[in-house]
């Protein structure tokens, strides 16, 4: 069976579809899966018919995504510098997450709101495909990376602010928890982002889309951003990955600042 043929089949089967994402990240996340189980595309499908934990097993091997704490330090230091600190404490900023994985960008962002004191002013909604990673998300439990611990110092550094690591997790030996009181603030969705709505009702001040675009095709990429862009408030803005642009024919939608995107006022 051929690699299309796949696609379009695992699609009528499970009503996952990937047959817009990139083909050479497709490519590799299935090679990788056919070496673990043992199993051709024929016995990949055969099987997703009959277990269901195995059919959730595969869509998570391929949705699975990178993330770490303060991913990119110097983003979140710009956010901070150029924006955050100019949110208004008297209206409610909304925030969405989109591919939040388990959760590490998301709290990345509500330590950085916490230190302007304005968590009781946000509405932070995270969605993400993969409802494995979203259940460690709420659960707020990792294991240890000193690559975290390195990037929070970074960024408070940059700050030129004392935070502490420990204000806001617990470490026990390899075990990283979360406070309660940031846990408690963001809500987690499971979203299919490329045939489900956006499963919240209101727009967005901020939208964070962050190393998601890179696994869609040009065709996927410009469907996202329409739908993106349609549940954000003129003026709001969009956050991409480091090695991420906008399709270039929705570059006209928004005001480019390095990796920050202004939602421009634009009926096309």
């Amino acid at each position: 069976m051929e690699f299309k043929a796949f696609l379009d089949e695992f699609k009528n089967r499970t009503g996952f579809d990937f047959c817009d994402y990139s083909d050479e990240s497709l490519n590799r996340r299935l090679t990788k899966i056919q070496k673990e189980t043992g199993l051709d595309f024929e016995g990949i499908l055969s099987r997703v018919g009959i277990d269901v934990k195995f059919k959730q097993k595969i869509v998570e091997d391929i949705t699975v995504n990178t993330t770490e704490l303060f991913r990119d330090p110097d983003v979140w230091v710009n956010l901070y510098k150029k924006l955050y600190c100019s949110i208004p404490r008297n209206v409610t900023t909304a925030f969405w997450h989109i591919g939040c994985s388990i959760g590490l960008e998301v709290y990345s962002n509500l330590i950085l709101l916490n230190e302007l004191n304005l968590l009781d002013n946000v509405r932070v909604m995270a969605t993400d495909l993969n409802s494995s990673v979203l259940e460690t998300a709420k659960n707020g439990v990792y294991v240890y990376d000193k690559q975290f611990e390195e990037n929070f110092n970074k960024v408070f550094t940059e700050l030129g602010k004392n935070v502490r690591f420990d204000k806001y997790f617990d470490r026990d030996k390899d075990q990283l928890k979360l406070k309660p009181f940031l846990k408690a603030v963001p809500k987690f969705k499971q979203q299919n982002l490329v045939s489900e709505p956006a499963p919240f009702p209101f727009k967005a001040d901020f939208v964070f889309l962050r190393n998601v675009m890179i696994y869609f095709n040009n065709k996927l990429q410009v469907k996202i951003m329409k739908q993106v862009y349609d549940k954000m408030y003129d003026g709001a803005y969009l956050v991409l990955g480091k090695q991420e642009r906008l399709p270039l024919n929705m570059s006209g939608r928004f005001e480019a600042i390095a990796n920050l995107y202004r939602k421009n006022a634009l009926i096309i």
